[in-house]
């Protein structure tokens, strides 16, 4: 355990870090894990996991849930905190989007990254990436964005899918990407990208995944992938797989919808990946 300062960084920026305002956007904050092998004065540099939290935002949990893969694996942990509310209180839901109200999540995220490699040694160039159903939302449609930035996709139990269909509009599908974010999915570039999709057996509940046309969710189309997570989840992965991109699909058994309990596989998953790239 670390005693006291470091030599620039504060203690409280160090290990399981506090959480800190972004500097992009001080609405927003993340927090980090930095394994006990990091030295200020050191040159190793070290991968770069990011953890994008539940509706729940249980940003600190899910990264203390990852500090022994972070330890084994010697790998840097970010996970960011998108707070419910912005621009409209009672809203929950804002960052799955990527876009919403005004605000782009993804360069957000991306400043986060950008802000951390400002202060620890990193290889921030491909990461591993890692959210479990709000967090499975962002995370699949972040990999549509960039899979260039991406070594290792995790998407667990997203309650909605976006398929890359171009007769769809975004969220239901990748129709007016171009449009909207200036950028077109790159299924060459998403091909290269290891991907695993991962939810309980028995995540099965409908009762948050079924939008009502009263939603502020609600799109024409929206519940066509499936009753269930799993069914939904099954949909992407069929998509996926007709465009000639892999998919690990983990199914969990005996497991409803809680995130911790499919965090084995996902270990497993980054390890694999970590190693491949050791290998190259």
């Amino acid at each position: 355990m670390r005693k006291g300062h470091g030599k620039t960084i504060s203690y409280y920026l160090l290990g399981r870090t506090a959480l800190a305002a972004c500097q992009a956007d001080q609405r927003f904050s993340y927090c980090c894990y930095l394994p006990e092998s990091y030295e200020e004065t050191g040159t190793r540099r070290y991968p770069l996991a990011v953890l994008v939290h539940g509706s729940l935002r249980d940003a600190t949990g899910l990264r203390d849930q990852f500090v022994d893969f972070a330890e084994a694996n010697q790998c840097a942990l970010l996970a960011p905190l998108f707070p419910c509310g912005i621009e409209e209180p009672g809203d929950t839901h804002n960052y799955k989007r990527i876009l919403y109200r005004g605000i782009r999540y993804d360069r957000i995220l991306l400043s986060m990254i950008e802000e951390v490699a400002g202060i620890y040694r990193l290889d921030t160039d491909k990461l591993l990436m890692h959210g479990f159903s709000g967090g499975g939302q962002f995370v699949h449609r972040f990999f549509y964005l960039y899979p260039e930035r991406l070594a290792g996709v995790s998407i667990g139990a997203p309650g909605v899918v976006t398929l890359p269909t171009p007769d769809k509009p975004w969220w239901t599908g990748t129709g007016d990407m171009k449009a909207i974010f200036g950028r077109e999915p790159d299924f060459a570039a998403m091909r290269k990208v290891a991907m695993q999709m991962v939810v309980g057996g028995d995540d099965i509940e409908t009762w948050d995944v079924t939008v009502a046309p009263t939603s502020s969710n609600w799109m024409e189309g929206i519940n066509e992938t499936g009753v269930t997570r799993v069914d939904r989840l099954r949909s992407l992965e069929a998509a996926f797989q007709a465009l000639d991109i892999p998919v690990r699909f983990d199914v969990v058994p005996g497991v409803e919808h809680v995130g911790h309990l499919v965090h084995p596989p996902v270990k497993a998953f980054f390890t694999d990946v970590l190693r491949s790239r050791k290998r190259e």
